[in-house]
């Protein structure tokens, strides 16, 4: 059974959201402020936590950041609607996906099952993965990832994002290409959440992600993760 906590303080939201949730089995914890949230989602086991960016006492972002600070839980974001910088502070504190407000509360509910999905939750151990390139490494079934052999905590999107890249060495990706092979055809994605992901996951993986050497902009296209991942020191121009 997962467990989901939704940190928002429209009540109806999070009632209606308990009633299209429980009978598919989800536990609901439902918390109307930010700093309440905090203590529970550091204090317990969350699968998944969905948090409004407008919240009494301590905002969504804030919130996110002290989470984040402890706990790689896979975060949707709930922002105004047209608010692209909502968007990206959120994408760059590491929420995996947003809706923006108002929106249809299945489509929120389709939100969560799919980051769950891609999360693993309730999912039946699998044959170990193993996904090597240079010195990154990924044992997929784990959910692990080791960089020069020390081992880093990626959110549920960027562990997939780089799960894409590792899959597809020396090939360059568009944007398209990696939003559809993270969230499936169709989805409607703010154009600059890859970007935003990108950066967040060279942050994790780099000794200087001003130079990157595993992940590179490939201008006007989209990104490639070279084929010897950082397996020696050249850089060859700058990368952004």
């Amino acid at each position: 059974m997962a467990r989901l906590l939704i940190i928002d303080d429209d009540v109806r939201l999070g009632a209606l959201l308990e009633r299209l949730l429980k009978p598919e089995g989800y536990h609901i914890t439902l918390v109307t402020d930010g700093l309440q949230g905090v203590r529970r989602a550091t204090g317990e086991v969350f699968d998944l936590m969905v948090l409004d960016v407008m919240l009494p006492g301590m905002d969504g972002f804030e919130v996110l950041r002290r989470v984040r600070a402890q706990s790689t839980v896979p975060v949707i974001m709930l922002t105004a609607k047209g608010s692209d910088s909502d968007r990206v502070v959120g994408l760059e504190l590491g929420a995996d996906d947003y809706l923006a407000k108002p929106f249809n509360p299945r489509e929120l509910v389709a939100r969560i099952k799919a980051v769950l999905r891609r999360s693993d939750v309730g999912q039946k151990p699998l044959p170990t993965e193993m996904l090597r390139v240079g010195d990154l490494a990924m044992e997929v079934n784990r959910r692990e990832v080791l960089v020069r052999g020390r081992s880093i905590a990626l959110t549920t999107t960027e562990f997939d994002l780089l799960r894409c890249f590792l899959r597809y060495p020396g090939q360059v990706l568009s944007r398209d290409a990696l939003m559809d092979m993270l969230r499936g055809v169709g989805y409607a994605a703010y154009d600059r959440s890859i970007d935003v992901h990108v950066k967040n996951l060279r942050a994790k993986l780099e000794e200087d992600p001003r130079q990157p050497r595993y992940i590179k902009t490939i201008w006007g296209t989209g990104y490639m993760l070279t084929a010897d991942a950082g397996a020696h020191d050249g850089h060859d121009g700058h990368d952004g």
